[in-house]
């Protein structure tokens, strides 16, 4: 029975590399991580280090260091009629996560799956950072994208979209409980 379950696992495997490798060939999976858009700034008011600071209206979110500075990255936003404004905090983290679409996001697209599990082809990309209010998950995000175009865009449900090597950068960066500062 071991010797089938090891098979079976195999086989697994095995289906799951040719399907990323069918994808890979087909042009979805991305090859790199992405451009790093990251740079040091000065910004005008004074916020506590490790606050971010999100301006949907200038697609940036700031990591504060230190007083009056920040680490600026370029982000995608909201489309229209998705953007939202408000105080929220840093609830969990998660590195390569599984998708799950809301219900509301399901209505809107027909055909989206329940799960996209985590890897190469998973719409969230490298990381995740959860965004709560009042200890509730909010459902939006701060993820990376496998969809490089859309980063400095307004092209999200409301999640704030980053290259997969800013989102690492950040990650690294942000701890659970910090500050979100939405514009």
């Amino acid at each position: 029975m071991t010797a089938i379950r090891a098979a079976d696992v195999g086989f697994a495997v095995l289906a799951i590399l040719a399907a990323v490798g069918d994808a890979a060939a087909g042009g979805l999976v991305p090859r790199s991580l992405g451009p790093t858009t990251s740079a040091v700034v000065a910004i005008e008011k004074s916020y506590a280090a490790g606050t971010i600071v999100i301006v949907s209206g200038n697609r940036t979110l700031d990591l504060v260091i230190s007083e009056g500075r920040a680490i600026r990255y370029k982000i995608g936003v909201g489309r229209d009629g998705f953007r939202w404004s408000g105080t929220v905090k840093v609830g969990r983290k998660a590195e390569w996560p599984d998708w799950r679409p809301p219900a509301e996001m399901k209505a809107r697209s027909a055909g989206l799956p329940d799960l996209v599990p985590a890897g190469p082809l998973n719409p969230l990309g490298a990381r995740g950072i959860y965004l709560y209010k009042g200890g509730t998950d909010t459902l939006y995000r701060i993820h990376g994208t496998n969809e490089q175009s859309t980063v400095g865009g307004f092209a999200s449900s409301g999640c704030f979209r980053m290259s997969n090597a800013d989102v690492i950068d950040l990650y690294e960066r942000v701890k659970v409980g910090s500050t979100v500062i939405v514009k």
